[in-house]
């Protein structure tokens, strides 16, 4: 895609979208790092229905290591894998007490030390919670990369990095979310609702309707 193609495609999604939000649901930092830790392989929608009674009574990683693994493993046992995602959730609480005060560091190689964190939950947090202008490729941004021909990649990083240097710097602060609501609401996996699409003819997608 050209230079002028992907400002005007991000600019037509800013007009949809001024000021897109993410759809998990959190209260602060941590309580947003733990969220995005639950939600993989897992949709947004089973998390904020599992955190909501969680977190309006844990807060703070010191809460959490209260509760115990056990209590927490209960409180998320309808999300996939909640097992090992217990275990992280504790340990990265202790991390976070034991190396950063209880506070969610801004520094995406001090996050991927926590257990459970990988970049994609980095620079979620980064940039949702500290506006970071960093862009975390989950499967919605990298099937819109590649199919849209916005930047094509065979594995996330290199998504991720083609989309770092492809995306001007007025759009980058929210990209991320652009790109994920895109991707889930209109450029699905299975069936991409074309016809509706407001970037349809920048797209390079061969199979697409109009």
């Amino acid at each position: 895609m050209k230079k002028a193609d992907i400002d005007e495609f991000y600019r037509r999604l800013a007009a949809q979208r001024p000021e897109p939000v993410g759809e998990l649901e959190y209260v602060n930092p941590y309580t947003l790092l733990v969220a995005v830790v639950l939600s993989a392989q897992a949709t947004d929608v089973g998390v904020n229905k599992a955190t909501r009674p969680l977190f309006a009574r844990v807060t703070t990683p010191a809460q959490m290591v209260a509760l115990g693994e056990e209590k927490v493993r209960d409180a998320i046992k309808t999300i996939g894998l909640f097992r090992n995602k217990a275990k992280n959730v504790i340990g990265l609480s202790e991390m976070l007490i034991a190396e950063h005060g209880g506070e969610v560091p801004r520094d995406r190689e001090a996050l991927e030390k926590l257990p459970g964190v990988g970049r994609k939950t980095a620079n979620v947090v980064l940039n949702i919670a500290f506006g970071e202008p960093t862009i975390a490729v989950d499967t919605h941004i990298f099937r819109v990369s590649n199919r849209t021909g916005l930047a094509p990649g065979k594995t996330p990083l290199a998504v991720e990095l083609k989309l770092e240097k492809a995306t001007p710097a007025q759009w980058k602060r929210h990209a991320h979310h652009w790109l994920i609501l895109h991707g889930r609401y209109v450029c699905k996996a299975r069936k991409p609702d074309c016809t509706v699409c407001i970037v349809n003819d920048l797209c390079g997608f061969k199979e697409k309707t109009v």
